[in-house]
């Protein structure tokens, strides 16, 4: 009788021993497995929420196939107090072990809404854009000048939540001026500016920021940022250089941002430049004029007038010799790298074309025809003013 007993309690611990390993197995798949999602989610971590209330979120978002299952993976890999709060994109399929990486990785969410503070060389303009889930990609919702319009309701509705990604974009181009003009405009800043930074000391890139930033440490990013471009630049640049420093390098960078907007162009337009400095000839470019009118403080907004190209000023680089006394804008890291890698042309001259680039020339009267050319494509278009390296 008791061989018969211990045979079925035996056979009873086999059975259940096998179900629970069965449903280990279930669990585990389930848990690791792709996950029931067939489109993206944005899934936001409200601030404080508990592990029971969003796992149930998630499983009533179709995120997840069991709650429970969630939770006991989230306690088993000692991450069920690691939730942070915030927005975030849960791809088709994630499985539960990537939902939980999702949303305990930290740092910035990952989806959501972004505003982008924009500084152009005509203006700065505030753009909020959203995560579309279905696309992964951001869509624009709002646009404004801070400077002449009020914020949207769209922007005013959602720009303060927490989870909203801050972003200060610095275009190439644009002088130190327009750069503090503008963040003193950017309402999540916080802080004053004392003085305008050195011109050409800031680099031109996309800046993420978090609300309440100060702004002279934002202006230390920017401005440690161009000095590691330019030192790297300068420690790899060509043989033979018309510069007796790096700062004349960044000022010629500073002319050839401001000559050309088409990348392929700054190598060419940096040798014209080189060319003519290693000649003993002029400069003779008018967006140094022009930055000797303004110095700098807003755009011209007119053709220059004979007057100003005859007159003296240490920017006038059809009256001076050499390079002017600094950079005229703060130039890209590809206006930098052209000015220290010039293209090996013979060309020292160079007129607009009509297409947004340039016309090259070697000879006076080669560059005189495509100066005409242009001056004809001007009378077309009603404008006046041609940018460009003129003869002497």
């Amino acid at each position: 009788m008791w061989r018969s007993v211990a045979s079925n309690a035996l056979t009873l611990f086999i059975v259940l021993l096998v179900v629970v390993s069965g449903l280990l197995a279930w669990g585990r798949e389930q848990y690791v497995g792709p996950g029931p999602l067939a489109d993206a989610i944005c899934f936001r971590v409200e601030r404080g929420a508990s592990l029971s209330a969003v796992s149930r979120a998630l499983e009533a978002e179709g995120a997840i196939s069991d709650a429970r299952i969630f939770r006991i993976g989230a306690d088993y890999s000692n991450r069920s107090d690691d939730l942070k709060f915030g927005s975030y994109l849960l791809p088709p399929g994630a499985s539960m072990v990537q939902v939980l990486d999702a949303l305990t990785a930290g740092g910035q969410s990952t989806c959501g809404r972004e505003v982008n503070f924009r500084i152009g060389v005509a203006a700065a303009d505030v753009v909020l854009r959203e995560l579309d889930p279905a696309t992964q990609r951001y869509v624009e919702v709002a646009k404004f000048d801070p400077a002449v319009e009020a914020p949207p309701e769209a922007y005013v509705a959602v720009a303060n939540e927490a989870d909203v990604r801050l972003r200060v974009t610095l275009a190439e181009g644009v002088t130190s001026w327009q750069v503090v003009e503008a963040l003193k405009r950017a309402d999540f800043l916080s802080g004053e500016l004392a003085e305008v930074p050195p011109e050409g000391s800031l680099a031109p890139d996309s800046y993420e920021v978090d609300r309440g930033s100060d702004r002279a440490a934002l202006i230390a990013r920017m401005t440690e940022a161009q000095a590691r471009i330019l030192a790297q630049a300068w420690a790899e640049r060509a043989p033979d250089l018309p510069y007796a420093s790096p700062e004349e390098a960044l000022i010629m960078a500073s002319i050839i941002e401001k000559e050309t907007s088409q990348p392929e162009e700054r190598p060419q337009v940096a040798s014209v430049f080189v060319n003519r400095l290693e000649r003993g000839m002029r400069l003779q470019t008018d967006p140094t004029v022009i930055y000797g009118v303004t110095m700098g403080q807003g755009v011209l907004g007119r053709g220059l007038r004979q007057s100003e190209l005859r007159r003296e000023t240490p920017y006038n680089t059809y009256v001076i010799s050499g390079l002017p006394p600094t950079p005229i804008a703060n130039p890209g890291r590809l206006a930098i790298e052209a000015a220290l890698n010039p293209d090996d042309t013979p060309y020292i001259f160079f007129v607009a074309d009509g297409t947004g680039g340039h016309a090259f020339a070697v000879t006076l009267e080669e560059h005189n025809r495509n100066v005409a050319r242009w001056r004809e494509i001007e009378r077309q278009r009603g404008e006046e003013g041609a940018t460009g390296v003129q003869g002497e």
